[in-house]
């Protein structure tokens, strides 16, 4: 059965495109249900509109808590019956009142290794670190998201990608969102597959998969 997928995304979204690229191409046996966006004129929401994607923008009110944002995206995302909702490129933190709707469905794509450069840019703060002679190399990972912690969830597939001598930040930068958008969807492809293998046991603790 397709899987329906569910895509929040707050810019451009170009990694909503390889999703939806991959889904049109049957490499992932999924449709995209709807994309979510809490930022007005986010360009994800226009390549959802080029694609007859229904698409949302979702955008919190002055006075609005951020539980209160939450229930009310959560309502609106389970209308669309996700088997996936995917954060590709989410700059909000969701609280409890999403995630416990949708437990141990909702993806994270992030631009790091597991464990190291949480929030928002990591790849401009890997560069840096080479630069200094800290680091030699970064990468890339999906994980589920549990709960509110930063860039935290079970991974279900990382990447490391070098960081070379001669890279400017734009070239990282291309060479690492290049690599996210593969990622991303050769996880969607084994958990929209018949017999996916990168869904975490419920007995046992997870562990990282590493391509």
């Amino acid at each position: 059965m397709t899987a329906r997928l569910v895509v929040l995304a707050s810019g451009s979204g170009s990694n909503l495109q390889a999703i939806i690229d991959a889904c049109e191409r049957n490499r992932i046996d999924a449709s995209v249900a709807a994309v979510f966006s809490d930022r007005d004129g986010a360009f994800a929401l226009e390549r959802a509109d080029r694609h007859g994607i229904l698409s949302f923008h979702f955008s919190p009110s002055r006075a609005e808590t951020r539980r209160a944002y939450d229930q009310q995206l959560a309502d609106a995302v389970q209308a669309m019956r996700p088997d996936w909702v995917v954060l590709a490129g989410w700059m909000r933190i969701l609280t409890s009142a999403f995630l416990d709707r949708f437990p141990s469905r909702v993806l994270n794509l992030h631009p790091a290794r597991p464990g190291e450069l949480a929030g928002v840019g990591a790849i401009r703060r890997a560069f840096e670190e080479h630069a200094a002679g800290l680091r030699t190399t970064t990468g890339a990972m999906v994980h589920l998201v549990p709960d509110e912690r930063v860039d935290a969830g079970p991974v279900l597939r990382s990447v490391d990608i070098p960081i070379r001598s001669t890279d400017a930040l734009a070239d990282l930068e291309a060479r690492v969102h290049a690599v996210e958008h593969e990622l991303l969807v050769d996880v969607l492809i084994d958990l929209c597959s018949d017999s996916p293998s990168l869904l975490p046991s419920h007995s046992a603790s997870f562990s990282e998969v590493r391509t």
